[in-house]
């Protein structure tokens, strides 16, 4: 047995379902290892799409999500993925090919300080040593990126550590500890808030006090969170869970002064209740909308204007439908007018481009469940080439792309900042993507008026293979109460 043996072994008895992989000189053993583990890899078409797709899993799961690279520019590709998983404390292993050890110091190929690198957007990152302790290293690895406050861990494989012989027992799968058992009591609050970070939203909560997750980069400003603002500012008690006071709180200047608040990682139980009525206004004050996004209307001629698409896409998604949304403003109006029981989005690093390896991993985690990716044309540039990917596993997920023709966030920001006429540097082409899409096998469509819209959608839901519906948009700032 190889040390890749160990590894591939090692992956497959912690019931490893899928690896997120990209090929390379480096990890090649790991692949040949691969069959006799009867491990899956989904083969991608950028590393940092393992990744992306790694994050997605271990969000919607629970489980690990496992990415596989090779060295050096490969590795390099991958890291920056790595900064949105841990924002959005995803549990998550990125295993990386690396040059032999023995060569370490002359000139080797692709020789990188890989750990090095990934270390700041990690829980932990080291280098294998020695083939006998590989399969140690894997489960340490999984049993890191559970552990506490879930995130990433990165791994990298020297590739003779992978090549060598090597007679070991395999690791017994280490169970994360417990997670701190806390208690905190809400007495004598009247008007208490628990905020929820990343992974303490994946909880179930049962309390009396209202709960809030916070998961977007645009805080106490989430369009997804209606008038949040307003509540976080009547709020006498708040116990922020896996989340700090930091920008998306305005550094806590986002509670009254005199507010009590109090942060905490771990398991938390709640004692208290709220004076009556409390929890409804709460309530009432998230899912509040503005009025008149329900009479929105698109010019006759096109394009589309974001609400009006996003009610048409509603009527895709039903109890079990995973809404993955993703980009700059077309992302948040997706975010504020859309529901759904299960959501991936770009999360708290604020990055964008992630949504089609997102979607792709939530179709492999839950086969039976609708699938709908919302992102811009400027996201969608970023990893397009993975609607080959799904057309190659057959992972009939939607894509609906809101095409304004313009890298729109940062428009806004110039608009705001420095007027019309030095507004520039931004713009794309209209492309059709639809076409795009179809090029690379999936059913793809594109729309420019509202009446095409509604038939689109619903060709794309009955396609039977990955869809992609393009739908020239408003150029619209996004969604402010």
């Amino acid at each position: 047995m190889r040390g890749a043996d160990l590894l591939a072994r090692t992956l497959a008895a912690a019931r490893t379902r899928h690896v997120f992989a990209l090929s390379g000189n480096h990890v090649m053993p790991i692949f040949d290892a691969a069959l006799d583990a009867k491990l899956s890899l989904v083969h991608v078409r950028h590393e940092a799409a393992t990744v992306h797709m790694a994050d997605a899993w271990g969000r919607l799961t629970g489980e690990p999500g496992i990415a596989l690279v090779t060295g050096g520019p490969g590795h390099a590709n991958a890291v920056g993925a790595l900064y949105t998983a841990l924002a959005a404390q995803s549990p998550m292993v990125l295993i990386s090919g690396h040059a032999p050890l023995d060569e370490l110091g002359k000139g080797a190929f692709q020789e990188m300080r890989q750990a090095d690198i990934a270390a700041p957007l990690c829980k932990a990152s080291w280098t294998a040593q020695s083939p006998a302790t590989l399969g140690a290293d894997v489960a340490r690895a999984l049993r890191i990126a559970r552990s506490g406050i879930p995130g990433p861990v990165h791994l990298s494989v020297p590739n003779d550590v992978l090549d060598a012989p090597v007679e070991a027992e395999f690791p017994l799968q280490e169970e994360p500890p417990s997670p701190k058992s806390l208690t905190h009591s809400f007495h004598g609050a009247k008007r208490p808030l628990v905020i929820a970070g990343p992974a303490a939203m994946r909880r179930r909560w049962s309390t009396g006090v209202p709960v809030i997750g916070m998961e977007s980069p645009r805080g106490v400003n989430d369009p997804a969170l209606g008038k949040v603002a307003d509540v976080l500012k009547r709020a006498d008690a708040v116990l922020l869970v896996g989340k700090r006071r930091d920008f998306t709180l305005r550094f806590g200047e986002a509670f009254a002064p005199g507010c009590a608040v109090m942060e905490v990682e771990g398991d938390v139980e709640i004692q208290g209740a709220a004076e009556p009525g409390w929890a409804e206004q709460v309530r009432a004050a998230l899912a509040f909308r503005p009025p008149e996004w329900r009479s929105a209307q698109s010019r006759p001629q096109g394009p589309v204007h974001p609400v009006e698409l996003c009610r048409e896409v509603q009527k895709l998604l039903d109890q079990d439908s995973i809404l993955v949304s993703d980009g700059g403003e077309f992302g948040q109006w997706a975010q504020a007018c859309l529901n759904a029981p299960r959501r991936v989005i770009n999360g708290p690093a604020g990055s964008i481009g992630s949504a089609l390896p997102f979607a792709a991993a939530a179709k492999l985690a839950f086969p039976d469940a609708a699938v709908v990716a919302m992102l811009g044309d400027g996201t969608f540039g970023f990893h397009l080439s993975e609607l080959d990917t799904a057309v190659r596993y057959g992972l009939n997920f939607i894509t609906v792309i809101g095409n304004d023709a313009c890298w729109n966030a940062e428009y806004q920001i110039q608009l705001r900042a420095y007027g019309k006429d030095r507004a520039h540097g931004l713009d794309l082409l209209p492309t059709r993507y639809g076409a795009v899409a179809a090029a690379l096998g999936c059913h793809g469509e594109d729309v420019t008026k509202v009446p095409e819209l509604g038939p689109a959608l619903e060709r794309a839901s009955r396609a039977g293979k990955p869809a992609c519906v393009n739908v020239m948009v408003e150029r619209l700032a996004a969604p402010k109460y």
